[in-house]
């Protein structure tokens, strides 16, 4: 459930904040065309639950046909798998499109400016709100499928109610946040999450085919965190990746994950810096 909370959050507090671009140059320029950015927003936002709903629906389905014989060794796979991806594939597709959405968003504005409000603008902003719902979809693929439906619906609609507070707190201006801040917070939790599904399903793996536990490799003990049958315990292990049965092996797949992650950024955003100057 968290895993879905922290992505569909982040994204949800940027659709917000784009609705929030455009009702502020609606009311700036008093161009009344609140209620059409208000019926394109809604709609993309219903789509945008539409898509995720389809990825758990899917990923529980395929829960149930898994053999509990083949159940810990695709878990493994797929946990390393998702650690990969949300570190290296979310970053790059999400810059990606926020570069395109930068432009797009750029030829609204002067559309809005000129007083023009067509059904290609009312579109546009649909799509706006609906790419957001497709990076949920996309970033939960394989995360959800380790909660079930319902969880998975949870951590959606919070993620999407906690946007919805923020972004409209800092609309009406009543508190600011540092939005750039959040987004960091949640940059770090989707790493440490990525470290996290590594480190379990290099474990999950070691022990099916070695039979090697890397808990027995220079133990850290941590007696003091609650057991990983207990519900904190289980969420401390999947989602931080620290555990009462801690170790340095198990310590040194993260830190070089992160490092790997973060190295492998500042490369791409040296040579996107290059480029620009």
């Amino acid at each position: 459930m968290l895993p879905t909370l922290i992505i569909s959050f982040r994204e949800f507090l940027e659709v917000f904040l784009i609705i929030g671009v455009f009702f502020g140059i609606s009311k700036k320029l008093k161009l009344r065309r609140e209620k059409e950015i208000l019926s394109a927003s809604i709609l993309g936002i219903i789509i945008s639950f539409i898509l995720p709903i389809i990825t758990f629906a899917l990923g529980d389905s395929a829960r149930t046909i898994i053999t509990e014989k083949n159940a810990e060794l695709l878990e493994g796979y797929l946990m390393i798998f998702s650690g990969v991806f949300l570190g290296f594939v979310i970053f790059s597709l999400h810059k990606f499109f926020v570069r395109y959405r930068s432009s797009a968003i750029e030829s609204t504005h002067q559309k809005l400016e000129k007083n023009i409000f067509d059904l290609s603008l009312f579109l546009t902003i649909v799509f706006f709100v609906v790419r957001e719902g497709f990076e949920i979809a996309l970033f939960t693929a394989t995360t959800s499928l380790f909660s079930k439906f319902v969880e998975n619906l949870l951590g959606l609609g919070l993620g999407f109610a906690i946007s919805l507070l923020f972004g409209t707190l800092t609309y009406i201006s009543y508190v600011k946040f540092p939005i750039s801040r959040i987004y960091k917070l949640t940059e770090y939790l989707i790493v440490i999450l990525g470290a996290a599904f590594l480190k379990n399903g290099i474990g999950e793996l070691a022990e099916i085919y070695y039979n090697v536990h890397l808990s027995d490799i220079i133990p850290i003990k941590l007696n003091f965190l609650p057991e990983k049958s207990t519900l904190i315990g289980h969420m401390l292990k999947s989602i931080v990746g620290i555990e009462q049965n801690f170790s340095l092996a198990k310590l040194s797949i993260m830190v070089i994950y992160v490092a790997l992650i973060y190295l492998t950024l500042l490369r791409v955003n040296k040579k996107n810096t290059n480029k620009a100057s």
